[in-house]
């Protein structure tokens, strides 16, 4: 695992994070986050999402935005990405461990990565199966092979709180900077 703070050129950052709190930006309401038990639990949480990419094809007019990220990470493939946006709860309320790719096997799994950016500072985080917390800090990155189990929280500080998830397959280059073989 390894975490970035700062980045994003602060420009570059500001940027994305303008767009992605700003009035115009689309975003979608999700009835469940965990999976599909919830609705008929009636667990009561929701979140809103916005598909850049997926199934390897781009979903999203905002996908320019993510130049700067892409051309960072210098993925080969990219299987996904997407915005997630939790709205303010009483108290920090955490979801369900998950892998973001779920339907391949550990085995394959491992060879991918996963990124998340957060997009604005508050007192939520992602939290791995173990114990390992990362905090929401705005223009920070966290990036760990996609087998690792994680979940993401909501915030009791801020209205909101919204990340940037990436899963892709790595170059060589990438998967060295990151640890990963």
């Amino acid at each position: 695992m390894e975490i970035i703070d700062n980045y994003l050129d602060q420009k570059e950052f500001n940027e994305i994070q303008d767009v992605m709190m700003g009035p115009a930006f689309e975003w979608f309401y999700s009835p469940a986050i965990d999976d599909e038990k919830e609705l008929q639990q009636d667990t009561g949480k929701f979140q809103f999402t916005h598909m850049f990419h997926f199934d390897f094809g781009p979903q999203s007019p905002h996908c320019k935005i993510l130049r700067p990220i892409l051309e960072t990470n210098l993925p080969v493939a990219i299987w996904r990405i997407k915005a997630n946006l939790l709205t303010k709860t009483p108290e920090i309320v955490e979801n369900e461990f998950h892998v973001d790719i779920g339907d391949l096997p550990d085995y394959k799994l491992k060879h991918w990565t996963t990124s998340i950016l957060y997009i604005n500072t508050n007192n939520g985080y992602t939290k791995f199966e173990d114990g390992t917390i990362v905090e929401s800090v705005a223009n920070r990155m966290v990036t760990f092979p996609s087998n690792l189990k994680h979940t993401g929280t909501s915030c009791t500080d801020e209205k909101v709180r919204i990340v940037l998830n990436f899963d892709f397959f790595a170059n060589d280059f990438t998967a060295n900077q990151t640890g990963q073989k």
